[in-house]
């Protein structure tokens, strides 16, 4: 698990089970411990049959964050999917 301190915010990677599988998470919780932690899912369309694999999805989509809303809401580059494969038929950049 890693982590990223804001002005207002802490936010954690990690992966939750859901049954055999992982899902890579976002955690963002208030520094002032005024109000609960939210979960975001990371590549909502993809979980992970290992735990390990899960936890660095997370840990590099927390990498990618840029700064956070003022209700904590992750702020990503534009155009950023969280997904590290190049879609078939398209050139690397």
């Amino acid at each position: 698990m890693t982590e990223r301190l804001f002005d207002d915010y802490v936010v954690r990677s990690t992966a939750v089970a859901e049954g055999s599988r992982f899902t890579a998470c976002l955690v963002v919780t208030p520094r002032d411990h005024n109000g609960y932690p939210v979960y975001y899912a990371v590549c909502e369309n993809r979980s992970f049959r290992e735990q390990a694999k899960a936890e660095l999805a997370a840990a590099s989509t927390l990498a990618a964050v840029l700064a956070l809303e003022g209700d904590g809401t992750p702020v990503f580059p534009d155009g950023y999917t969280g997904f590290d494969d190049e879609p078939a038929g398209s050139p690397a950049e």
